[in-house]
């Protein structure tokens, strides 16, 4: 087993006091909360971003964010991003969101927001969910699909896949949803045209989003901030739903500090509390109108 490295083995000097600025400065900007496991992961991420602009140390890094480099920061968030996906990943959570759907499908056209798409493969699962339930491939479902991280949404709008992604899916599904290219697995070009991707920061004071969504997608997400910022973001998706809408979590994460806004229904499943107010758009100012589609 290789030990982590130290101080005089590292490539840049990297001081207790850089980790403590960049803890600072990822969390205004992102709310991410890195604890101090976090620091070899740090370092090993922003190396290469020293190594690409060709500087010496961190503090020189650090500076140049402090500067306001648009596109370094850019790349700075990029990189601190963590973007685990597969494709129906807590596959029970589909089953209940088809269900879900399934008895309210002929009642008006349902509305989708994967809110940290991360490279789409939960996206493209929920289009493929929503396809099956109507049987159709052009069902009467839009998507939106949003992440921070700028490159990981741009691989899920092409919509290429390794094999290996997909070699865990049922055959049958593969044939139906994915069109084999040699090495890699791309999908139907009906899948795409049910998503659209776009950027957001969800510690932003103004989402360029409209409801009222049948369901939110935001899993393993809410691991990342503290409490407040958790219930702030919590608090916006709330006007944006449907009375009936449904909040889908990761597994490790519960919202038994916002049983107000929020009560369990099941497993990482929640529904709207009892008297929260809905203050949400009336639906025909829906996301296609809100600059996200």
């Amino acid at each position: 087993m290789h030990s982590a490295p130290t101080e005089d083995r590292r490539e840049f000097h990297f001081t207790p006091q850089d980790f403590e600025r960049i803890r600072a400065l990822i969390h205004r900007h992102a709310g991410i909360c890195l604890n101090q496991s976090k620091q070899e992961m740090v370092y090993g991420r922003l190396s290469r971003r020293l190594r690409e602009n060709g500087l010496g140390s961190f503090k020189e890094y650090l500076a140049l964010l402090e500067r306001g480099n648009a596109r370094e920061w850019e790349a700075f968030v990029n990189s601190l991003t963590t973007n685990l996906t597969a494709f129906f990943r807590e596959e029970h959570h589909f089953r209940i969101l088809a269900e879900h759907v399934a008895k309210r499908k002929f009642a008006h056209p349902v509305y989708l927001w994967c809110a940290a798409c991360s490279t789409g493969e939960e996206a493209y699962s929920l289009a493929m969910t929503m396809m099956d339930v109507f049987g159709s491939f052009t069902p009467p479902v839009r998507i939106v699909a949003t992440d921070l991280d700028t490159q990981v949404l741009a691989k899920a709008r092409q919509g290429v896949y390794a094999l290996d992604c997909v070699e865990k899916l049922p055959e049958a599904t593969v044939r139906r949803f994915f069109h084999r290219e040699s090495d890699v697995a791309r999908v139907r070009q009906e899948l795409r045209d049910m998503v659209v991707f776009r950027q957001l920061n969800l510690l932003h004071d103004s989402w360029p989003i409209r409801g009222p969504f049948d369901a939110i997608f935001c899993r393993n997400v809410m691991i990342y901030f503290d409490k407040p910022t958790q219930r702030g973001i919590l608090e916006k998706f709330v006007p944006l739903m449907r009375p009936d809408g449904l909040l889908f979590c990761g597994h490790s994460e519960s919202l038994y500090h916002a049983s107000d806004l929020f009560r369990l229904r099941g497993k990482t499943v929640y529904e709207l509390g009892k008297g929260c107010p809905m203050k949400g758009p009336a639906p025909d100012n829906l996301i296609g109108h809100s600059g996200c589609a």
